[in-house]
């Protein structure tokens, strides 16, 4: 029963549509950066407890791509978040219209259905201090709830995660 409910929330996890955008200093050789750690002053804007479960979620991914986190590190990673509120972007619409000849007319309403969804904006920065400053950056969008339970919150970010780090390092044209 368990198995059957871990499913279907991961099932709903990842039908939840992750947005993400990418950036990168074209110039960089990734192959060079091999430790990081997290900026000592960041503000994420989450929670404390969400903050530890996205840490917890992006080192795991991390050592899998070989990437050691480090006291002397080779780049930080900056972590800003922001929530959106009152995002709809679906409506229907009702038209009337009519016309003869060659005159024509019409008239549409858009009535909004469903409810306004939560979404959180995450911007995930990796940042070279002796170089060139931020040399990659990820910005997802997905929708959230406030009240989930914390296993829910924590594979929400897993999700997160596997679909930012799917194009790290980013496959770059010679």
């Amino acid at each position: 029963m368990k198995s059957l409910k871990f499913l279907l929330i991961t099932f709903l996890l990842v039908s939840c549509a992750v947005k993400v955008n990418y950036d990168y200093e074209k110039a960089t050789d990734f192959n060079t950066y091999k430790s990081y750690n997290y900026f000592d002053d960041m503000t994420t804007g989450l929670s404390e407890l969400d903050n530890k479960r996205l840490i917890r979620v992006m080192d795991a991914k991390l050592e899998t791509m070989g990437l050691t986190r480090s006291e002397n590190p080779d780049f930080f990673i900056d972590i800003k978040s922001q929530n959106i509120q009152g995002r709809n972007n679906s409506n229907v619409g009702v038209g009337v219209g009519g016309g003869g000849g060659r005159l024509g007319g019409g008239l549409s309403v858009g009535i909004p259905i469903g409810q306004n969804k939560a979404t959180r904006e995450i911007s995930i920065e990796f940042v070279d201090d002796t170089k060139t400053g931020m040399f990659w950056q990820a910005i997802t969008e997905s929708s959230y709830t406030d009240n989930d339970i914390p296993e829910k919150r924590e594979e929400q970010f897993k999700v997160i995660v596997e679909k930012v780090f799917s194009s790290y390092p980013p496959k770059q044209n010679e």
